[in-house]
């Protein structure tokens, strides 16, 4: 591993589509992504790592562009076939999907570490960005609701539809997990520290649960984040549901409290600006911009500006 001078803490498409564009201003060579792995899980007896996957598949150029996960033009026999011996196929795995799977799963067995896996992955489709899975333990987010059982988040979201019900968020796995090799060298030398446009409870979060996280992201308190909510509401994804749930306001202001103990500055989108002032007066710089990524020039712009914004602080 060599150590980078870009690092970001990713989880999920919002960051796939912003690492696409930062991979347009910045040589990929010199960027690492630390990748949320609190989503991981495994199905039909295959290790699943959803927001690894969805990164290196966007930054492959091969991500299946109407949902932002799975892979382009991919089909589901598989899964059909399934459907006919069991009930629990409600996760949706391609059958192309599946070979990094199959191929993850074998390399896990035979003793390889998920660190090493992920760079074999991230290599046969092409990606030069260093991809560090946050802990090579399985960390899973766990989410206590009312009127139903705890699940962890896949369920939560993929299988029940992210409904309103969410009382509690476990984070307790992350805490209790070493990182993986690499991930705080990576934090202590990055020259700029960049935080995704990512959910900040079971993204992000959960990349700060992990043991000793969180006192280097502290010790430097010089991340430049990029706001996930726009005009009080989540791009993608059940981000509101999830702040709700532990008392956080819906919105970028909101976003700029949860990060306010490890970064020096955020951008927010332009329909946000007048929560700037409130946003400064916690210590925080702010740039606003156009956040909602909808092509690669968009994705290339935001990446420039809260680049230029962190380098500002270096």
């Amino acid at each position: 591993m060599s150590l980078r001078p870009v690092v970001a803490l990713a989880g999920g498409v919002g960051a796939a589509r912003f690492l696409s564009g930062l991979v347009q201003v910045v040589p990929p060579q010199d960027i690492s992504v630390i990748v949320n792995t609190g989503d991981d899980r495994d199905f039909f007896g295959l290790r699943v790592c959803p927001d690894l996957d969805i990164i290196t598949y966007t930054l492959a150029g091969c991500i299946r562009s109407d949902t932002g996960w799975g892979l382009a033009g991919d089909t589901f026999d598989c899964l059909g076939a399934l459907r006919r011996l069991r009930s629990d196929t409600w996760f949706q795995l391609g059958d192309q999907d599946l070979a990094t799977h199959i191929h993850r799963t074998a390399r896990l067995r035979e003793g390889a570490s998920l660190v090493e896996v992920t760079r074999e992955i991230a290599a046969a489709f092409g990606v030069d960005v260093e991809l560090l899975p946050m802990t090579e333990a399985l960390a899973p987010t766990r989410l206590l609701r009312r009127d139903a059982e705890p699940s962890d988040f896949e369920e939560y979201l993929v299988r029940d539809g992210a409904p309103d019900d969410i009382e509690e968020v476990d984070l307790s796995t992350a805490g209790s997990a070493a990182p993986a090799p690499g991930v705080l060298p990576a934090i202590d030398a990055a020259r700029a520290l960049l935080i995704c446009p990512s959910n900040p409870v079971v993204s992000i979060g959960t990349i700060r649960a992990v043991r000793g996280v969180e006192e280097r992201l502290r010790a430097r308190r010089d991340a430049v984040a990029v706001s996930p909510i726009i005009g009080g509401k989540p791009v993608k994804g059940p981000a509101d549901r999830l702040m709700r749930a532990i008392g956080a306001e819906v919105s970028a202001l909101g976003v700029a409290k949860l990060y306010q103990p490890i970064a020096s500055g955020i951008v927010i989108d332009r329909t946000d600006a007048q929560l700037g002032p409130g946003i400064e007066a916690l210590g925080l710089r702010v740039r606003t911009g156009e956040t909602l990524m909808q092509n690669a020039r968009i994705s290339r712009e935001l990446a420039a500006l809260t680049l230029e914004l962190a380098m500002e602080a270096a």
